[in-house]
């Protein structure tokens, strides 16, 4: 039977190879769940379970599985050494889960500390519209392997709103496309149908308009659609692969 660690830190590198200079392929949030399958005395080799994902990480203490009981529900939660706002000691991502242990008031007490009650919702909770919120992340700096408020890429920021919402979703867009099969036509676009490219993704906000983490622009921006398609196919000469739709 696999034996299962959660994340208790608020943000993991996940590294292509044992090495600090290696490629960071992706990143753990708190909560996110994972497996072990080789030790060194510096590094672990791990699965991600929520996505299947393998890579590196370094060797430290971290928690047995603790199934969680609420979600990080907004872009950053401030996490606070008291259940009031004097003394801020971290901050946690959109999608991290917590186990909550105590209930005070307007707060929530977690293994890293209290955080406010309005920055999370039950685990179970679901939106109609997946990506409702997904414009929280206008701006946030690009990040190659990047999850969080502090750097993101563009499957990222499709997946994590699809785990936030109990769903499966591949990690990269390579991945994505093959997993969703439903095919749209350009003309037939609306609003949450996911734009792929050889090795990138947006996500359709109208049939005007579209979101997403765009390296050439060093951050997560809304572009027009046809004005998009033209600036990828002049600038890295690729063409739409597949439009979705979930």
């Amino acid at each position: 039977m696999t034996k299962y660690f959660t994340n208790n830190f608020t943000l993991i590198n996940l590294h292509k190879k044992p090495s600090i200079k290696s490629e960071v392929v992706t990143q753990m949030i708190y909560g996110d769940t994972f497996s072990i399958s080789k030790r060194s005395k510096k590094w672990l080799k791990i699965k991600i379970k929520e996505d299947g994902y393998n890579g590196f990480i370094k060797n430290r203490k971290f928690s047995k599985f603790t199934k969680p009981t609420h979600k990080v529900n907004i872009l950053k939660s401030k996490i606070f050494k008291l259940p009031n706002k004097s003394i801020k000691i971290n901050e946690i991502s959109f999608g991290s889960k917590i186990k909550v242990i105590e209930n005070r008031k307007n707060f929530l007490k977690f293994s890293k500390g209290w955080i406010n009650k309005n920055d999370v919702k039950p685990i179970s909770y679901k939106e109609k519209n997946p990506f409702r919120k997904i414009s929280i992340f206008k701006n946030i700096k690009y990040k190659w392997g990047g999850k969080s408020f502090k750097g993101i890429d563009c499957s990222a920021l499709i997946q994590i709103f699809l785990n936030f919402n109990n769903k499966f979703c591949p990690r990269d867009a390579k991945d994505q496309v093959k997993f969703f099969k439903k095919n749209i036509k350009l003309r037939e676009i609306k609003k949450n149908d996911i734009i792929y490219w050889k090795g990138h993704v947006a996500l359709a906000l109208s049939n005007k308009k579209l979101i997403h983490a765009y390296g050439p622009m060093k951050k997560t921006v809304v572009m027009g659609i046809n004005q998009t398609i033209k600036r990828i196919e002049k600038t890295a000469k690729l063409k739409v692969i597949g439009i979705k739709r979930l």
